[in-house]
C-alpha cells in the first residue's frame, strides 16, 4: 500500500514538474507608449522590436536562458525607423524559442514609413503639402498611401497603356553576346501619345519613368530625352536582352511628371518638396490620412555560414509599407522579378516561422527565404497589395561545387542533393496563405517562386490577381543539373492572372530538371496573356521528372496544358476545360520521350483540341476522354481520331461526354462514374484547393465581384486617348 502511494506521488510530481517547466517563460513587452530605455516588462514596456531584441541580448549576458522568450506586442500603430535585424546571436533553441507575438486580443500594425501631415487646399480639385525632408535630406518617395490604399502616381495614360510604334538600339559598349554593355534606346511613339509627353519640361526628364511591358518582362527606365520633332523617346543604360527586347506594339506608360496629374486619386512630388494630390469624391483633409514608406524591409534575418540563426517565430503581427526607389539607370528586366528583394529577408536560418501575419502594401516581394534556409514555415498569412509577389525560396544564382555540374541530370541525381550544396534552401513549408493583388510596381513578379530549392511544400494557398505566373518552380533553362528537386505543389487555388498585360505565363510554371516534383490537386483558372502564352500547367525549358495529376484547369486564354520542351514528365488524371485557343499544346520536337499523357478528361466548346506540335512530339497518350460540346468533332492537329489511333496514340481513349454535373457553371462533379471507370480516371475533390480554416479566413480569400468583373477583354489593355 505504501509502495503504491509512493509511486502515485512520484508520478504526480513528475507530471507537475513537466507542466511547470513549460509554464515558465520570459516576457518582454512592447507598446506604442513605451520607451526603449524602459525595463521591458508590462508596467514599463519598450517601444520597438529592436529594443526588445537588445533586451533579450542583455538578458542572455546575465544568465543562460532555457525557457521560451515571448516578445509581447501591445495593440496600436508602430512606425519603424529601421528594420528589425536579427543575427545568429539572437537564436533561440527548441526548448527556448524566441516568439514575437501580439498581445491577446491585440492587432498591432508596424509601418515601414511615416504619416504625412500639413495638407492645404489649393482649390476643390487640388491639395498641397510641403515635404521639407525632400530638399533638406533628399528624401524622395515613389509610393504614397491614402487612407491605407495605394494611390496612383501621376501617369499617362490614366487608364491602360500606350503602344510603341518601333524601337532601335545603339550599343556603345559590348561585353558579350548575352550580357551586352551600355546602350541608348530609341523609342518611336504615336503622334497622339506624343502630345502628352510634349508637356514634360526637359528639367523633369530624369524623374520621369517609362514603364515597358514586353512579353514576360517589365523594364523601368528614366526618360533621357524626348525629340518632339521626330516623336522619339530616348533612354540609356544596359542594352536590351536579345531574347526579349522592347519592340513594336509593346505596352508602355509614362509616369511622374506634373502635367500628368489630372485624375482624382493621383499625386505628384516635385524635387522641391511640393506634394500635390487630387482628392477622390468624399475625401476631406480632415478624414484623409497620408503615409509614405521610408524602409526597404521590415525584418532582416541573417545568420552566419557556420552558425545559422534558429528558432524564431513571428505570430499575429501586421506589417505595412515598404519603398522602392528607381535607380539612375532604372530597372532592367529579370524574369519573375527575381532580383527584387523581400520586405522580409532571411539567410542562413533554420526553423524560422511566420504564423498568422500580414505583410501588405509593399514595394517588393513579401518574404524571401534566400540562402541556406531550412525547416522554415509561412502559414495562415495574408500578403496583399504587393509591389512584386508573395514568397521567394532559394537563391537565383546557385552555389555549386564542381561535382554538382553535369550536362545530363538523368546521369546524376543525388539521393540527397542537400549534402552537395550547403547553401541550398530546403524544407520550406508554405501553407494556407492568401497572396493577392501583386505586381503593383513589378508586374513580372510571381505569387510563389522556388528558384534553387529542394523538398519544399506549397499547399492550400490562394494566389490571385497577379500580372504573371502564380507559382514558378526551378531556375535552369534546359537540361543541365538543377538543385530544384522533390518540391510539392498541391491543393492551391490559382486564378485571375495576366490581365492581358504580360505574356508567356503559367498558373503553375516549371523550369529545368525537377525529379521528384509533384504538382497535384490544384485548381487553376482565368489566365489571360497579352498576346501568347496564357497557360494553366506550363512545363517550360528542360522540365524533367515532374508529376502533374488531379489538377482542374479551365478558362485559360491559350491552353490548359503546354510543354515547351522537357522529358519524362507525367500528366495524368487532370481535367482541362473551356480553354480558349486550344486545350493542349506541345512545342519542341525531341527524340526522347517528352511526357506521358494518360487518364485525363478534356472538355471544350470552342477552339481546337491541340496546337503547336502536339502530333509530332514524342509522347505516350492513352486512356483519355475527349469531348467537344457543340459538334463532337475531335482532331489532333491534322489527324482525325481514327488516324491518330492508327499512329499508335490513344488506343484506349474515348470520345464521350464525361457527364459533368454542370460544366458550364464550373461544377465538374460527375453524374455517374461510367466514363471514369472506362478510362481509369480517379475522381478528386477539387473544392479542397485553396485555404482552409474559419469562414472568415475563407471569405478573405475570395476576390471581390467588382474586381472579377474587370477580368474581361473589354477591360484589358487598349490604346488610350488621354490628352
Amino acid at each position: 500500500m505504501i509502495r503504491s502511494i509512493k509511486k502515485l506521488i512520484f508520478c504526480f510530481l513528475f507530471i507537475f514538474l513537466s507542466f511547470a517547466e513549460n509554464a515558465f517563460s520570459i516576457e518582454v513587452y512592447v507598446s506604442p507608449t513605451g520607451k526603449d530605455s524602459n525595463k521591458g516588462n508590462k508596467e514599463s514596456p519598450l517601444l520597438t522590436l529592436t529594443g526588445a531584441r537588445d533586451k533579450i541580448r542583455q538578458l542572455r549576458k546575465q544568465r543562460t536562458i532555457n525557457e521560451p522568450v515571448y516578445v509581447i506586442v501591445e495593440n496600436g500603430i508602430y512606425y519603424m525607423s529601421k528594420p528589425l535585424e536579427l543575427s545568429s546571436e539572437d537564436s533561440g533553441t527548441p526548448q527556448s524559442p524566441v516568439i514575437f507575438i501580439a498581445a491577446k486580443g491585440a492587432a498591432p500594425v508596424f509601418y515601414g514609413g511615416i504619416e504625412l501631415k500639413g495638407f492645404k487646399m489649393l482649390n476643390d480639385q487640388l491639395w498641397k503639402a510641403d515635404i521639407p525632408q525632400t530638399v533638406l535630406f533628399g528624401w524622395y518617395f515613389e509610393q504614397l498611401f491614402v487612407n491605407d490604399k495605394r494611390a496612383q502616381r501621376a501617369k499617362s495614360p490614366d487608364n491602360g497603356f500606350y503602344y510603341i510604334k518601333n524601337t532601335s538600339e545603339k550599343i556603345l559598349e559590348k561585353k558579350d553576346e548575352k550580357n551586352t554593355g551600355f546602350a541608348i534606346q530609341e523609342i518611336s511613339i504615336d503622334s497622339t501619345d506624343a502630345m502628352a509627353i510634349k508637356s514634360i519640361d526637359q528639367t523633369e526628364c530624369s524623374d520621369v519613368v517609362l514603364n515597358f511591358y514586353h512579353k514576360w518582362d517589365y523594364t523601368r527606365k528614366p526618360l533621357h530625352y524626348f525629340n518632339s520633332d521626330s516623336l522619339k523617346l530616348y533612354t540609356e543604360g544596359k542594352a536590351m536582352k536579345p531574347w526579349n527586347k522592347i519592340e513594336k506594339n509593346s505596352l508602355y506608360s509614362v509616369e511622374n511628371y506634373r502635367k500628368a496629374l489630372t485624375m482624382p486619386g493621383e499625386w505628384f512630388l516635385s524635387r522641391k518638396g511640393e506634394l500635390l494630390y487630387i482628392p477622390l469624391p468624399g475625401e476631406t483633409i480632415e478624414n484623409t490620412r497620408f503615409t509614405a514608406p521610408t524602409n526597404d524591409q521590415f525584418i532582416v534575418i541573417n545568420g552566419d555560414e557556420g552558425k545559422k540563426i534558429e528558432n524564431i517565430r513571428f505570430e499575429n503581427l501586421s506589417f505595412k509599407l515598404t519603398r522602392y526607389q528607381t535607380g539612375v539607370n532604372g530597372k532592367d528586366p529579370v524574369q519573375a522579378a527575381a532580383d527584387v528583394e523581400g520586405a522580409v529577408m532571411v539567410d542562413f536560418a533554420n526553423n524560422i516561422s511566420f504564423i498568422n501575419c500580414q505583410i501588405v502594401q509593399t514595394a517588393n516581394y513579401a518574404i524571401w527565404f534566400r540562402k541556406a534556409c531550412s525547416n522554415c514555415t509561412i502559414q495562415h498569412c495574408l500578403m496583399q497589395d504587393l509591389g512584386a509577389g508573395g514568397i521567394k525560396i532559394g537563391e537565383v544564382l546557385a552555389q555549386k561545387k564542381k561535382q554538382d555540374i553535369y550536362s545530363d541530370s538523368l546521369k546524376y541525381d543525388p539521393i540527397d542533393s542537400i549534402n552537395f550544396n550547403r547553401y541550398l534552401t530546403h524544407h520550406i513549408k508554405v501553407d494556407n496563405n492568401i497572396i493577392t493583388g501583386g505586381g503593383k510596381i513589378f508586374p513580372a513578379a510571381v505569387g510563389i517562386c522556388i528558384f534553387n530549392g529542394a523538398d519544399n511544400t506549397l499547399t492550400h494557398n490562394e494566389i490571385s490577381d497577379l500580372y504573371y505566373s502564380g507559382i514558378s518552380v526551378g531556375w535552369v533553362w534546359g537540361y543541365s543539373y538543377s538543385a530544384s528537386k522533390r518540391n510539392t505543389i498541391a491543393f492551391n487555388h490559382i486564378h485571375h492572372l495576366g490581365w492581358g498585360v504580360l505574356s508567356d505565363m503559367g498558373g503553375i510554371y516549371t523550369l529545368g530538371p525537377s525529379e521528384g516534383t509533384i504538382v497535384s490537386n490544384n485548381t487553376l483558372h482565368d489566365i489571360s496573356a497579352h498576346s501568347y502564352g496564357g497557360w494553366g500547367l506550363y512545363t517550360d525549358e528542360g522540365s524533367t521528372g515532374i508529376l502533374m495529376e488531379n489538377n482542374l484547369v479551365y478558362n485559360c486564354k491559350s491552353q490548359g496544358f503546354h510543354q515547351h520542351f522537357g522529358r519524362n514528365n507525367i500528366i495524368r488524371n487532370n481535367i482541362f476545360a473551356f480553354n480558349e485557343k486550344a486545350q493542349l499544346a506541345a512545342t519542341r520536337v525531341e527524340k526522347h520521350l517528352s511526357f506521358n499523357f494518360t487518364n485525363n478528361i478534356i472538355y471544350y466548346s470552342n477552339g481546337n483540341l491541340t496546337s503547336n506540335n502536339w502530333s509530332k512530339v514524342n509522347i505516350v497518350s492513352d486512356n483519355n476522354c475527349y469531348w467537344e460540346t457543340s459538334s463532337g468533332n475531335i482532331a489532333f492537329d491534322k489527324y482525325s481520331f481514327k488516324d491518330w489511333q492508327n499512329l499508335g496514340k490513344d488506343q484506349h481513349s474515348v470520345i464521350e461526354n464525361p457527364m459533368f454535373i454542370a460544366a458550364e457553371s464550373y461544377n465538374f462533379g460527375f453524374k455517374n462514374l461510367n466514363l471514369c471507370n472506362k478510362i481509369g480516371f480517379k475522381p478528386f475533390n477539387y473544392s479542397l484547393a485553396g485555404v482552409y480554416g474559419s469562414n472568415d479566413w475563407k471569405k478573405k480569400a475570395e476576390m471581390k465581384n467588382e474586381r472579377i468583373k474587370q477580368f474581361s477583354p473589354e477591360f484589358f489593355p487598349k490604346q488610350s486617348n488621354k490628352l
